[in-house]
């Protein structure tokens, strides 16, 4: 199947209203998940990697966010608003995003139920048991946050989720995975440890 007959198949799964409200904290103050749309009906959300007591974020989801800069505008000329939401505090989060020299937008989730209702925030007493719902499946997971891409649509009829993504599934938003996938070694990940076991924060190579 090629890649425009698959995006074609996800664009028809089935729409799901959201009927809890959900209240953000970003650098202007507080917003609701219909004013993360800002002028567009489209939204997609980045669930980046940064839990609330953690000292910086991700170092996976940077190489993500690394690849996403100055990109909102050409996403805007398509009807579609395109940030990054974590747990951490709006305070942490300003700090990273300014030590990384970041543009895009990024909002806090902090006392809100969304990171957990996108399975992408676990409870540590589900995670010291084995038993989180990651990637649609349940099973055991390393840390108390995870990585994923969510889509919504807003119309006369409310806001939907449309779909979501996780782990490898992201592959396919990261322009620097496929520049090494026509490199001569590609990824070059085999002999690692776990795969991206290379990567740092990239003021830290």
């Amino acid at each position: 199947m090629c890649c425009n007959e698959l995006s074609q198949k996800r664009r028809t799964l089935p729409w799901v209203k959201i009927e809890k409200e959900y209240t953000f904290l970003g650098t202007e103050g507080l917003e609701t998940l219909t004013d993360l749309f800002n002028n567009n009906s489209q939204l997609v959300i980045y669930h980046f990697m940064y839990g609330p007591d953690w000292e910086g974020g991700c170092k996976s989801c940077s190489f993500w966010t690394d690849n996403f800069q100055n990109l909102s505008e050409h996403l805007a000329h398509r009807d579609v608003s395109f940030l990054l939401v974590s747990s951490a505090s709006i305070e942490k989060i300003q700090d990273f995003k300014q030590r990384m020299g970041w543009t895009t937008k990024w909002v806090s989730s902090a006392g809100n139920d969304f990171n957990f209702d996108y399975n992408v925030t676990f409870d540590k007493k589900n995670l010291e048991e084995g038993e989180v719902y990651y990637n649609y499946r349940l099973g055991n997971f390393p840390s108390e946050e995870a990585p994923g891409a969510s889509a919504f649509i807003k119309n006369e009829n409310g806001v939907f989720h449309t779909y979501s993504t996780y782990g490898r599934g992201l592959d396919m938003l990261n322009t620097a995975y496929h520049i090494l996938d026509i490199a001569p070694k590609g990824r070059d990940e085999d002999d690692l440890p776990y795969t991206m076991d290379w990567l740092r924060h990239r003021d830290s190579y």
